[in-house]
């Protein structure tokens, strides 16, 4: 039973890498045309249609209601918390480049983890200390052509930088959030309350028109982010339920490989659409320590002490 919640567990986390990966280049074709409040609002009605026909089907809708009010509290704080890394990593995707936001967005494994340590009491030994150390080595080799620029602290590049930070510290919260929520109702519910409150919350700020612009291909990239939203945000949700926080996001640290893979298949087979990045050789090699290290930090996780209760 054990061996089998591990390679659930792991399967669902690798979907979620691979999703995760490949949306941001795939974001490239629509960010011209879409705003990024429009984009969001569209995946959440998207992804909450769906959910809610697959729960309305088998009579198990959540009762809101009946939940104590201080749970209340941290659902709207949830729905807050990812809308707040949505939108803002659109932000920064608009400044960077597609591997620059996922290399940047490992950060957000490694504050979950830290947060599953304070709030979870899940053991952070001296090899975490380690993987945290090639992480920090392998964002300065990424951005070593773009050091200059950074360190000037006025560049564009410093902006979407800061943005992506502040993405990334979002979806921590969110995750250290919703890693409590599950006590109270399955995933698939939880899901459907979080994606039903942010198209809520975005329905006034959303502009219907620009849709209407869409061609062809970007309505096909537009159905594509939202059915990965359905299939990514399911599977990590799902994945945590059965699994350890720390080992999910060790998998979830391999999207940026897809990412810069799936970037140059864009660019090599799509050279209209796509536009390469031109990464040298120590940007890959730090992408790789970035990899290396989130990895490291969550796989080399002690045995575990008792948790708060």
């Amino acid at each position: 039973m054990l061996a089998m919640r591990h390679w659930y567990g792991l399967s669902l986390s690798l979907l979620t890498a691979v999703m995760w990966g490949v949306l941001p280049v795939v974001f490239e074709l629509l960010l011209d045309t879409l705003d990024v409040i429009t984009l969001t609002w569209v995946r959440f009605f998207f992804s909450a249609s769906v959910v809610w026909l697959f729960l309305l089907q088998r009579n198990q809708l959540p009762a809101i209601g009946t939940l104590p009010s201080a749970v209340k509290l941290v659902l709207l704080l949830a729905i807050i918390a990812l809308l707040g890394n949505f939108i803002l990593y659109l932000m920064g995707l608009v400044l960077l480049d597609p591997e620059s936001t996922q290399v940047l967005i490992q950060l957000a494994p490694f504050i979950l983890m830290f947060g599953s340590v304070i709030f979870f009491r899940e053991a952070f030994g001296a090899v975490q200390c380690v993987g945290a150390v090639v992480l920090i080595v392998g964002l300065l080799l990424f951005f070593n052509d773009r050091l200059p620029a950074l360190l000037q602290g006025t560049s564009t590049y410093t902006l979407g930088i800061l943005t992506m930070v502040a993405a990334s510290v979002s979806w921590g919260i969110y995750g250290l959030l919703q890693k409590n929520l599950l006590a109270y109702m399955n995933s698939i519910q939880l899901t459907l309350v979080i994606y039903a409150g942010g198209v809520i919350a975005l329905a006034m700020f959303i502009s219907p028109a620009t849709l209407l612009q869409l061609n062809g291909i970007e309505w096909a990239a537009l159905l594509f982010c939202c059915i990965n939203m359905v299939v990514g945000y399911g599977a990590f949700t799902e994945a945590l339920r059965v699994w350890q926080a720390a080992r999910v996001s060790a998998v979830i640290a391999l999207a940026p490989l897809f990412t810069i893979i799936s970037m140059n298949v864009a660019v090599a087979f799509w050279p209209a659409y796509f536009e390469s990045s031109n990464l040298n050789v120590w940007s890959y090699v730090g992408a790789l320590l970035v990899v290396a290290g989130s990895m490291l930090a969550a796989l080399g996780k002690p045995a575990r002490v008792s948790a708060k209760a």
